[in-house]
């Protein structure tokens, strides 16, 4: 969204109207920041008409994840068990970047427990349903966060992508999110979930806004997205195991739009990572990274069998507190070999194309006391976005045409070439849009 003629505060009290009239029943919000906010509204306001604005985020309306530290507050990470916790003794590093960019913090959204789960759920809160129809779910685990840009009480929103917590509730929702290469963003602040592939990133409904969030989250100077040419572009296609089991519809608008970029000038070529998959799969046959990280994080708790947290977490965190440190450090060891292969793998391609999720958003109904139901969504949410966590590779997802649920294309690229995915990105999205 281009920044309005629209003075800051106006449209900051048309969200808080919105808000207030639904104050009995809020599920995408657990904390609103109202008084701050007015007046970093009227200070971004007052900027831009003595012509002293800091920048295109000055007075934009940014919502961040519940995992972010904000001074003077416990930070909660969608969790009960933390009201008590020490108050943050200073706002999370890319909080403090935001406000000196002008940014207008509404507030904090939900998040599924310690951020663990894809599918959007949190016993302990309403589920934000989906901003497209609130019976289906949000996706995970930065739900509050994509739901808040979709239906409009947030212009950006700041999440956590550990797996693909921003990218899929970002394509099940219908937006634009970005999963930068995981050391361009500062993690102090954040409550981690699995420090090795944590990441920090946006979800706005167009790539100009995620870029922009991003360069002043990551230090960088912001400035007009220039797209990239698609004509000439190489675009990997990993045919094999990431494009089993697609929803039909799905499917459909992914050989679509492969070949609406095809027209534009783009290379399709075949390749394979199936065998780095595998080997992947086979090295975390223990356990997942992020769940051996987090039964570190978490152990302090984890011996309370009356812990009020989410048994989805606790039963899989008090499995994963058995496996040896030392155990832990050869699997890190073998990811860090497995990101070589990767990237020399990917090293013909300018980027990779995918299917988001092979699948849209389900209803709520079907997985909410349905644990084996919930697991297999959850696999499926997951396949897609987590080999951009697990290879340390930078990835966007972008609304796809043709469906009659949203759904997202991924681009991925190698680690560290984050502003060409984007620049790449901003010229698909205008060709999506035309076609």
């Amino acid at each position: 969204m281009a920044q309005s003629n629209t003075p800051s505060r106006d449209r900051l009290e048309a969200v808080l109207a919105r808000l207030d009239a639904r104050r009995a029943k809020e599920r995408v919000f657990v904390k609103l920041y109202s008084d701050i906010a007015r007046a970093e509204a009227d200070a971004a306001d007052r900027r831009l008409s003595d012509g002293k604005s800091l920048g295109p985020l000055d007075g934009r309306i940014v919502s961040i994840k519940d995992l972010f530290d904000v001074v003077g507050e416990p930070t909660l990470a969608g969790s009960v068990i933390r009201r008590a916790a020490e108050p943050a003794a200073a706002d999370a590093a890319v909080v403090q970047r935001l406000r000196a960019a002008g940014a207008v913090i509404i507030g904090k959204t939900h998040m599924t427990e310690f951020a663990f789960t894809a599918v959007g759920l949190n016993p302990h809160y309403p589920v934000p349903g989906n901003a497209i129809d609130a019976r289906l779910v949000p996706g995970g685990s930065s739900s509050g966060a994509a739901v808040s840009v979709a239906e409009g009480t947030s212009e950006i929103a700041i999440g956590s992508d550990t797996g693909g917590s921003v990218r899929i509730p970002a394509a099940l929702n219908g937006l634009v999110g970005f999963k930068p290469t995981a050391r361009r963003v500062p993690l102090g602040g954040a409550f981690p979930l699995s420090p090795s592939l944590d990441s920090i990133g946006p979800l706005a409904r167009t790539v100009a806004d995620c870029a922009l969030a991003d360069a002043i989250m990551a230090g960088d100077t912001p400035g007009p997205l220039t797209p990239l040419a698609l004509d000439g572009l190489t675009l990997g296609l990993p045919k094999g195991l990431l494009l089993d089991d697609l929803a039909p519809e799905i499917a459909r608008a992914f050989e679509a739009s492969l070949q609406t970029l095809s027209r534009a000038g783009a290379k399709i070529a075949e390749c394979s990572i199936d065998d780095l998959l595998l080997r992947f799969a086979e090295a975390t046959q223990i356990g997942s990274i992020a769940a051996i990280e987090g039964s570190r994080i978490h152990r302090d708790w984890l011996d309370d069998g009356d812990a009020p947290v989410d048994t989805r977490v606790t039963s899989t965190l008090r499995r994963r507190l058995t496996v040896p440190d030392a155990t832990l450090e050869k699997l890190l060891q073998t990811r860090q070999v497995l990101i070589r292969a990767m990237h020399e793998r990917l090293a013909p391609y300018d980027l990779i194309v995918l299917p988001t999720t092979p699948i849209p958003a389900v209803r709520i109904v079907s997985v909410e006391h349905d644990q084996q139901e919930y697991r297999r969504v959850e696999d499926l949410l997951l396949r897609n976005t987590q080999v951009a966590n697990q290879f340390d590779l930078t990835a966007v997802t972008l609304p796809m045409a043709g469906t009659s649920l949203p759904a997202g294309l991924m681009l991925v690229g190698r680690s560290g070439t984050d502003r060409t995915l984007l620049a790449a990105a901003a010229s698909v999205e205008r060709l999506l849009q035309a076609g």
